[in-house]
């Protein structure tokens, strides 16, 4: 047939060619991308990549501000593995992450739980739970030193009219004290924010879940084991993660409520970092501190997103048990 027709036969022979829809779909959302994409990149770079760069450069020089770079090499470096007081206080800033997370994440929990819940009454709580995250960190550390000054502290005031002498301490004159003050207001400050973490991340929970643990005979501590626990698994590694990170950065509170004292008991690194750049004016050691500090938060970060399994992008709807 198609010999007879020779318009048939050349369609035959040499097939029509479609257009390629789909390389050219995939061309044009990949440029739609790279716009979408590229203000927050050049954000990004500017004002992430390019400081970080700056600093691990300035680490191998000395620099005091006033006179010219010069290259020291490893001398800035050979200097922090060797030097006693930084070593103390990467142990302090380490000591204070793993006591953060360990205050605040059993508690950020229970009242992220807690505020999930429809009840009227739950959700004024939850309002007056997140005072302390609309303060400043300055203005909530000169209010914890006043309560927390002996004798004319509202806490020594409490300890005389109360008759609790057990509370009339020296808090943040006391190397014992001093730490854990930081750790109890670092957490009063910011477990309203992990409490809101925990609060969305309960509600996304399916209610189905529930339904079927309790037919199947589960008591709540059951249903709290293996329901809510693995559904809030993401929303543990994003809140641990923020709490970590965020403990190795710590400098305002600390610098105005204790500044590193009484001797060296809570001086974390950044508030060494702070010393020996603006105090001693040696910025190319304190950049070292600098990097050392990102590496370790980087270090943290990868971690948990690997213990967890939060970068395997699994279903949040896994199974119970």
């Amino acid at each position: 047939m198609s010999a007879g027709n020779p318009t048939l036969a050349t369609s035959a022979s040499s097939p029509r060619r479609l257009p390629r829809l789909g390389v050219t779909r995939k061309r044009g959302s990949l440029w739609a991308d790279v716009a979408g994409l590229s203000p927050a990149m050049v954000l990004y770079g500017v004002f992430i990549v390019v400081p970080v760069l700056f600093a691990l450069v300035l680490s191998f020089t000395t620099w005091n501000v006033i006179g010219p770079l010069r290259w020291a090499g490893f001398a800035n470096w050979s200097r922090f593995f060797s030097d006693p007081t930084a070593h103390h206080s990467l142990l302090v800033t380490l000591e204070l992450a793993g006591a953060s997370w360990a205050v605040q994440t059993p508690i950020g929990m229970a009242l992220g739980l807690f505020v999930a819940g429809t009840q009227r009454y739950r959700s004024v709580f939850a309002g007056l739970y997140l005072l302390p995250l609309l303060l400043s960190t300055a203005g909530i550390a000169l209010m914890w030193q006043g309560v927390l000054t002996p004798n004319f502290g509202g806490v020594a005031w409490i300890s005389i009219h109360m008759h609790l002498p057990l509370l009339n301490q020296n808090w943040l004159g006391s190397a014992r004290l001093a730490f854990w003050v930081l750790v109890a207001v670092i957490a009063w400050q910011f477990i309203p924010f992990h409490m809101l973490l925990y609060q969305a991340g309960r509600r996304a929970i399916p209610p189905e879940l529930y339904d079927a643990a309790r037919v199947d005979g589960s008591t709540p501590a059951q249903a709290f084991r293996y329901v809510t626990v693995p559904q809030l698994r993401y929303t543990i590694a994003t809140s641990s993660t923020l709490i970590v990170v965020g403990s190795l950065t710590y400098f305002d509170l600390i610098f105005i409520l204790t500044n590193g004292g009484p001797g060296d008991a809570t001086r974390v690194l950044s508030l060494d970092m702070y010393d020996t750049g603006f105090l001693s004016t040696t910025f190319g050691y304190a950049s070292v501190l600098a990097v050392v500090l990102g590496v370790i938060g980087i270090a943290v970060a990868i971690f948990v997103i690997r213990a967890t399994g939060f970068g395997s992008m699994e279903s949040g709807r896994e199974g119970i048990w």
